[in-house]
């Protein structure tokens, strides 16, 4: 446009100074068309882009509008959702209420159940109790009304002392061997007594003990046909101790004075290992 000013501006100079030549005037229309042409180019240029301009922007305009509308709905969606979810703890937190009241009521239900039992089961614990107290002294009584009618009978008393030695019982053979002979000191088995009074000691490797008790049967029962075990046994228990010495003469004695007697034969034997 300023060109185009500067054309006019020219001409009219020239028609003023009156000198213009026709070649001139030629030239200066020429320029003057191809300057129109240009413009209507420009201007036609310039309805293309308005129009392209103004669908471009109507395009926008109608995405931008989607994306809006999306927005919103989206917006929408989530507030629906964020209301069924408050709707839902509220219904979850009424069945955790109901539930907690649901589970107190058994609690209180089984308190109530294990104080009324245990109401119940005093009385009862206390008979048990009792019935088990006159049970313990029934029992105690038993043995007792046994034991004295063990007493009374020697035989049994003995037979039971036996058999207790048999177990390999020895220190209850022993204590009852013993009571026999506190109870009955003159009866036929008090020196059967004395001698499994000795055994057992024997058995349990106190031999100095077991001396000493068959020397009692020795002594004290001298007609006892315990007397032969009583030596023979002595004599193994002198051995045992390292006293050959009095083990050889025991058992020399044995044989010189129950030479019949089958504790004799075996002191024999004895006799001849000491050699």
């Amino acid at each position: 446009m300023r060109q185009f000013g500067s054309i006019f501006a020219g001409a009219s100079l020239l028609a003023l100074a009156g000198c213009a030549t026709q070649g001139d005037v030629r030239s200066l229309q020429q320029d003057m068309d191809e300057l129109k042409t240009r413009m209507f180019q420009t201007e036609k240029e310039l309805r293309g882009v308005k129009t392209e301009a103004r669908e471009g922007i109507e395009q926008s305009l109608k995405g931008m509008q989607g994306d809006v509308d999306a927005v919103r709905k989206g917006v929408a969606d989530l507030q629906a959702q964020n209301d069924a979810l408050k709707v839902e703890q509220q219904v979850l937190t009424g069945k955790l209420d109901d539930l907690r009241i649901l589970a107190q009521k058994p609690a209180d239900d089984i308190a109530l159940l294990k104080e009324d039992l245990e109401n119940r089961l005093a009385p009862l614990m206390e008979r048990l109790q009792k019935v088990e107290t006159e049970l313990t002294e029934m029992k105690r009584q038993a043995t007792e009304a046994k034991a004295q009618e063990m007493e009374r009978t020697p035989e049994v008393l003995y037979q039971r002392s036996l058999d207790a030695y048999k177990a390999s019982d020895m220190a209850k053979a022993r204590e009852m061997f013993q009571r026999f002979l506190e109870l009955h000191p003159k009866h036929e088995l008090a020196a059967n007594a004395r001698y499994w009074i000795g055994e057992t000691y024997y058995s349990e490797k106190n031999f100095e003990q077991a001396i000493l008790e068959f020397q009692d049967v020795i002594k004290n029962f001298p007609a006892s046909d315990k007397v032969p075990a009583a030596m023979l046994k002595q004599g193994m228990a002198f051995r045992e101790i390292g006293d050959v010495k009095s083990a050889r003469f025991v058992l020399k004695k044995l044989v010189d004075e129950y030479p019949d007697s089958p504790e004799a034969k075996k002191a024999a034997e004895k006799l001849k290992e000491l050699k």
